[in-house]
């Protein structure tokens, strides 16, 4: 009998083993090392997806990631907990490399800003010069855009307009530019068009911030997030939103999903100018380090980034998306410039934020 129990025991004490084995495998287990960073919101999904999580820990590590905004990130949140900071624009990622004194940087994706509009909206602006035709791809005229704006036309009052009287200004939906990096990175076109060129002294400041102030203060109320007004788009349709400032990635996640709030009438057309939210990932440790060379060189990481939308650092990885789901984007964006450094981004904002 004692015989008989002690084998039992052993049985038991045995399957406890294989399950703590079969446990191990996952977060937390030894040998896995955990490496924690601080993410623009753009990228949670990413870093949340099981597959992701996988290839990390075949390379020993164990992500975890806190959502913030960017310029949350690069100003207000306390760095020290953190192996990496990766917000979603260069600005912000050069003044946190030049205030923690980072050796380096990995720019693994970019996403470019990109107007979510519709087939009726798409051929009222075309009549209005706003509009055009560009390398493959229908390209939104900044400063055709801006010169319409100046004079508060209304979209009931463009002519011919019989598919969108509505009366309400004629301006494209953004998120808070107190809050948000898209709404920053809206800033950064508007005001290179305005100015002629990147904004870079306080008197380029002074010069267009009229102009570029009224663009989002004549919205009213603004979210704080992009994903706000991009469900908007999805959802409510041309009423609400019929013209809304996102990432490329956006769409492109949801088509590549199947989701089914996609509709044929949707469509992106390119600024022109436009700027590329550049995800740059600063290293603030050793393992954050080894975050950014991962994501900016293993394959399947770069697979799957591409399959959230983001365009990759190797290209191939978003033209393989492209063409499997056969989404009319383009391969190459030509009419691309850089934001304004971070200090003169910051003093533009701030000085919006008081005319609120």
């Amino acid at each position: 009998m004692k015989r008989t129990l002690g084998i039992g025991l052993a049985v038991v004490l045995l399957a406890g083993v294989v399950t703590a084995i079969v446990l191990g495998q996952g977060d937390g287990a030894a040998g896995l090392r955990t490496v924690r960073g601080v993410i623009g919101s753009e990228k949670l999904a990413f870093f949340a997806d099981q597959r992701v999580r996988d290839v990390f820990a075949r390379h020993g590590l164990v992500v975890e990631v806190d959502p913030a905004g960017s310029r949350q990130i690069a100003t207000a949140t306390d760095l020290g907990p953190y192996d990496f900071a990766f917000p979603s624009s260069a600005p912000a990622a050069e003044k946190i490399q030049r205030d923690r004194k980072a050796a380096r940087t990995y720019a693994p994706f970019s996403s470019p800003m990109v107007v979510a509009t519709f087939d009726p909206i798409v051929d009222l602006l075309a009549g209005a010069g706003v509009v055009k035709s560009g390398p493959g791809y229908r390209t939104f005229d900044v400063q055709a855009y801006l010169a319409i704006a100046a004079t508060g036309t209304r979209w009931d009052q463009l002519p011919g307009n019989s598919s969108y009287p509505a009366r309400k200004n004629l301006l494209v939906t953004t998120t808070d530019p107190r809050d948000s990096n898209s709404a920053a990175m809206y800033l950064a076109i508007t005001s290179f068009v305005a100015n002629g060129g990147v904004v870079s002294s306080p008197d380029a400041e002074a010069k267009v911030l009229p102009a570029v102030s009224r663009l989002f203060l004549e919205q009213g109320y603004t979210q704080s997030s992009t994903e706000g007004p991009f469900e908007d788009y999805l959802s409510a349709g041309m009423g609400k939103t019929p013209l809304v400032l996102a990432y490329e990635a956006q769409f492109v996640d949801r088509v590549v999903r199947g989701d089914s709030t996609v509709r044929p009438e949707m469509e992106l057309l390119y600024p022109a100018p436009t700027v590329l939210s550049k995800h740059t990932l600063v290293p603030l440790r050793e393992a954050g380090d080894r975050v950014g060379q991962l994501l900016q060189t293993d394959a399947e990481l770069g697979r799957l980034a591409a399959a959230f939308g983001f365009r990759t650092a190797d290209p191939k990885h978003f033209d393989d998306v492209v063409r499997e789901k056969r989404l009319t984007v383009p391969r190459t964006i030509v009419d691309v410039v850089e934001p304004p450094a971070h200090e003169t981004l910051e003093r533009m904002l701030e000085a919006i934020a008081k005319q609120y």
